[in-house]
């Protein structure tokens, strides 16, 4: 209720009274809290349906444990989201070192085209993916391992009575030679959905060839089912020929022909795994960006960013909402504080696209953050709740600093960032005088001693600085849910949207901005 929870401040000074009643508050205002979300697991199961998703091959052997587990979950939701929408095109927005692109195109087999605007990100991710296309085919290696002894173990579970049909059948086929030479040449084709389908070869389709054989209607393509779709399951849906048409076997005995196609068929999935499907680009990202420019065989694809920074995930969701082509979205952003607002500044600037607000309700409202409130909302609540403290004496140093910079110098607002100037310097006073060199501030006029007189001066203000800071932890699920709620009810005011929803994709312990804005557009679109 409204009420009770405005009462945790005073109504005169408006200050914190009750820190109790305003945890309580932030909790019952956070994304976790307020049932809008829709659960990965029950997206995955609308998306897949019955199908079985791809051989499980761990990322975590070429990426640190953070990364590998967002690439991992995030890049099952973008292959079940593409196969859903029947297309093999991904444009990676923000790809940075081309983590979740490589994954894609080397695990699903989907066309990727990342682009970051930092040519040295761009460079060092291709670079990266020639490395790792050395090592894929070990990795690939034991997906095939892991699929054989899976369908080893779905082998043995079906009926005997089926196995003594089947290899009574068999049997009589292979008897009988002169009926087989006289048909027409196996076509592989038939076993699999024709070429450009999204769909796999799947158990469901062994135990269709074997009906069909016992009726009589495809007894010669039941003889190479079991060898074939064990790799026909490592295979893309579109390395699968008509060998009708590239093979003249009249003439051959079956035993010679199949073991052609295996051949053809083994060289394909040699050829799959080896080729170049990721591609880095860099280039800018704006709202206005024309992807014909950058991406010379654009076509019907989805859009997807993992810790787009900024503006990135705003302009991601417009780029998405105004492009034909681009039929689905999956965004996780993140870097709150780098957002543009429209309404911060009293100046208006008519021509330019903000990063916030985003949906006609808060634009009506004129609503605005601030820039604190978007770096609280950076904060990682369930990081420190799991013992991950914040570092109370990094963020005492940056404090004390914007006092001396206000005192000694008259500056209350700078262009210029100090960065992680804190891991680098070795006590108050480096630390000082390495921001100041990077604020373009001369230091010279500004002896040790006056520095650490500062430090002393507000050294027993250390605690009351952490208090701070918890109670700015608390209430960053509150500002984060307001700026995701913005991103989702601009895609539910665009008329082309079948879906959108916001799904919780990641652990938020080791990954604090795990949330995806996902939308798919309607197939007429």
């Amino acid at each position: 209720d409204d009420d009770i929870f405005s009462s945790a401040f005073c109504e005169n000074s408006e200050k914190l009274i009750n820190v109790h009643l305003f945890a309580l508050a932030a909790k019952y205002y956070s994304l976790s809290n307020l049932g809008v979300c829709t659960p990965l697991e029950d997206m995955l199961a609308a998306l897949k349906g019955d199908s079985e998703g791809a051989t499980g091959i761990k990322p975590d052997e070429f990426m640190n444990n953070k990364k590998s587990h967002e690439v991992e979950v995030m890049s099952e939701l973008v292959d079940s989201i593409a196969n859903y929408c029947g297309i093999k095109q991904v444009i990676d927005i923000g790809s940075g070192k081309g983590y979740l692109s490589s994954f894609l195109s080397m695990q699903y087999n989907l066309k990727v085209y990342g682009i970051d605007s930092s040519s040295s990100n761009t460079n060092g991710a291709h670079e990266r993916n020639k490395k790792l296309k050395k090592h894929w085919r070990a990795y690939q290696s034991r997906g095939r391992e892991n699929l054989k002894s899976k369908s080893l173990e779905k082998a043995n579970d079906r009926p005997v009575e089926s196995e003594i049909n089947y290899k009574t059948i068999h049997e009589e086929l292979l008897n009988n030679t002169s009926s087989l030479q006289n048909q027409d040449p196996v076509i592989i084709q038939n076993l699999v959905p024709s070429c450009g389908s999204t769909e796999m070869a799947t158990p469901e389709t062994n135990t269709e060839a074997e009906a069909d054989l016992v009726t009589g209607k495809q007894s010669h393509e039941a003889k190479l089912s079991e060898e074939v779709l064990a790799i026909l399951n490592i295979l893309p849906a579109d390395a699968v020929e008509d060998f009708s048409s590239s093979h003249n076997c009249g003439e051959l005995w079956e035993e010679e022909k199949v073991q052609r196609k295996m051949t053809s068929l083994k060289t394909k999935a040699r050829k799959s795994n080896e080729s170049n499907l990721f591609f880095p680009l860099t280039s800018c990202i704006t709202a206005e960006t024309e992807l014909n420019d950058i991406i010379t065989d654009l076509e019907d694809c989805m859009m997807v960013g993992l810790h787009t920074c900024g503006d990135l995930a705003a302009n991601t969701l417009r780029i998405f909402a105004a492009k034909p082509e681009i039929k689905a979205v999956c965004s996780v952003g993140c870097c709150y504080h780098l957002l543009s607002e429209q309404f911060e500044n009293e100046e208006e600037c008519h021509n330019q696209v903000w990063g916030f607000p985003m949906c006609r309700y808060l634009k009506d409202k004129g609503w605005c953050c601030g820039r604190n409130a978007r770096m609280s909302a950076c904060l990682a609540l369930e990081r420190v709740a799991a013992g991950h403290m914040l570092p109370t004496e990094s963020l005492f140093y940056r404090a004390v600093l914007q006092v001396i910079i206000e005192e000694m110098y008259g500056v209350t607002k700078s262009d210029r960032h100090v960065g992680k100037t804190f891991s680098k310097s070795s006590s108050f006073i480096d630390y000082v005088r390495r921001s100041l060199k990077k604020l373009e501030l001369d230091d010279s006029k500004l002896p040790d001693s006056c520095i650490m007189d500062y430090h002393e001066k507000y050294k027993h203000r250390m605690n009351e600085l952490e208090a701070f800071n918890m109670l700015k932890v608390v209430l960053a699920p509150c500002i984060e849910v307001l700026i995701l709620l913005d991103r989702l009810c601009y895609l539910k005011e665009q008329e082309n949207i079948a879906w959108s929803g916001l799904v919780k994709l990641f652990d938020p312990v080791k990954s604090p901005r795990c949330y995806a804005v996902i939308a798919l557009k309607n197939q007429s679109c």
